[in-house]
């Protein structure tokens, strides 16, 4: 979180791909010849369905001329929904598990190993020219390094003011490759009224006056026809009604992105945009190749990589047995992609419906199912996903355990070759539970490759697997086994040669 100028509270409480990259693609090549150059605007503490329901044109034109992704944040033991695990996240790339910013201190800060963006942006090319503002000072004087060109910390008296007047004044006189600003003025707010508050509207409707003065200022600009801006505005955090931030509630975890320019399209809604893009983005703008040994979270919005999974929101239901979770929320269903199975031959009976066997469905609803267990940390899977929750399907009458499996395609292998299996999971365990990937080849018995009964926090797997002398095709298949226990997710699964 971040707080007013005279105060600062710390409150914890594979046709889909070609089609959504399309465009992007076109966009990008007639974009080319221009100059490409980044915008990047932190509204702190701002909620998006606030921001839709504010007299806020501004955003309302950035979000008609480009995309808007809602998306959802970690909660503790990961990192609290606090300001400075948030812009750390958004401006470094990666998540707390990676830059350690579990706090407004910055205490154990791997900031050496994941810097900021503009400060790779530095280093990849020097000639380039940064800049940064912002009404929070650590964000200037901890995040940002040294590298960065201009770093300016706003006097308090002159607040986001201040900041808009330097950042409107950079904009059109300067000539830099990246610029961040940062508003603080909608948490502030937020703190005082609550988010539900006629007042916190009207912090919205100030500060999209001031993102409009930035956004024009850009346009002023003498060289403006022979520019490619990419401009981005995101949030570190929600808010409360009743106000405040730092716990698991969806409110605290909601975060967006709201893009335009750089090629990409017009009125488009996305689902599987995470806060580490943002920086992953503008470094991909700048024609910066991201190199994997950096371990960044984040991918380039501009290269969409939708999965089979994704491919089933439009088919996703809303609530059965559930409870908590809202009835026009819309979130599951038991029918898997084309070409995928799931076998419950051996599943109980009963349970909660929306949770008996493998389940595809979303952070809103899932973690909507029961808060304060970890759901929310499962950061890296993206817009729909797999989960098998036990602890879930038993808080309905139900007879045996559960032993499900999900099954994938068969997919092309070249026998004698190697082949690398590749996947997403978070996976939380109670005895006697397991979880055990196997691949069967041609239809031939299945072989473990890699068994879960320890708790594995949310990561990208990576199996090098020997494919066998004559084999076509592999399976893989991933079986949970247990009851009363905890869960397992999967997602992005893939199967490519080595």
């Amino acid at each position: 979180m971040s707080a007013g100028p005279s105060r600062r509270s710390f409150l914890i409480g594979t046709a889909a791909l070609a089609a959504a990259s399309g465009p992007l693609a076109a966009g990008t090549a007639r974009a080319a010849a221009r100059a490409p150059k980044v915008l990047v605007i932190g509204l702190d503490g701002a909620l998006l369905g606030r921001i839709k329901a504010a007299d806020a044109p501004n955003l309302d034109s950035l979000m008609a001329s480009g995309l808007t992704a809602a998306s959802s944040l970690y909660s503790s033991p990961l990192a609290p929904t606090l300001s400075g695990p948030g812009w750390s996240t958004i401006l470094t790339g990666v998540w707390p598990d990676k830059h350690l910013v579990k706090d407004n201190a910055f205490t154990g800060a791997a900031f050496t190993r994941y810097p900021d963006f503009l400060t790779r942006i530095e280093t990849a090319k020097p000639a380039l020219s940064t800049y940064a503002v912002a009404s929070w000072a650590p964000i200037t004087t901890t995040i940002f390094s040294s590298k960065v060109d201009t770093r300016v910390s706003t006097p308090s008296a002159e607040y986001d003011t201040g900041t808009t007047s330097r950042a409107v004044a950079e904009v059109r006189n300067g000539n830099r490759a990246a610029v961040f600003v940062h508003l603080d003025n909608i948490d502030h707010v937020g703190h005082s009224n609550g988010a539900a508050s006629s007042e916190y509207l009207a912090s919205i409707h100030t500060a999209d006056t001031q993102v409009g003065q930035i956004v024009s200022a850009i346009k002023a600009r003498s060289t403006y026809a022979s520019e490619d801006w990419l401009i981005m505005i995101t949030a570190d955090h929600g808010h409360t009604d009743a106000g405040g931030h730092g716990g698991n509630t969806a409110p605290e975890r909601e975060t967006f992105l709201i893009a335009t320019g750089g090629g990409i399209s017009a009125g488009s809604t996305r689902h599987d945009i995470k806060m580490p893009d943002v920086a992953v983005s503008a470094l991909a703008h700048l024609g910066i190749p991201i190199n994997p040994s950096w371990g960044l979270d984040g991918r380039p919005l501009q290269q969409p990589a939708p999965d089979a999974f994704d491919t089933l929101r439009s088919r996703l239901g809303t609530r059965v047995d559930e409870t908590g979770i809202g009835a026009s929320v819309v979130g599951f269903t038991h029918t898997p992609p084309t070409g995928w199975s799931v076998d419950n031959s051996a599943m109980g009976t009963g349970g909660m419906t929306e949770w008996r066997g493998w389940s595809f469905t979303t952070d809103e609803f899932w973690t909507a199912s029961e808060r304060g267990q970890g759901r929310e940390n499962n950061i890296r899977a993206r817009n729909v996903f797999a989960v098998a929750d036990g602890d879930e399907w038993v808080d309905k009458s139900y007879g045996g355990t559960f032993d499900s499996t999900l099954v994938t395609p068969s997919w092309p292998v070249t026998g004698g070759s190697t082949a690398v299996l590749r996947y997403t999971t978070y996976y939380l365990q109670e005895s006697p539970q397991k979880g055990e990937v196997s691949i069967s080849y041609d239809g031939g018995t299945p072989v473990v490759v890699r068994t879960y009964t320890a708790d594995t926090s949310s990561r990208t797997e990576s199996i090098t697997l020997q494919v066998p002398a004559g084999a076509t095709g592999a399976r893989v298949r991933f079986r949970y086994t247990g009851g009363n226990n905890w869960f397992w997710t999967v997602d992005a699964v893939s199967l490519t040669a080595s």
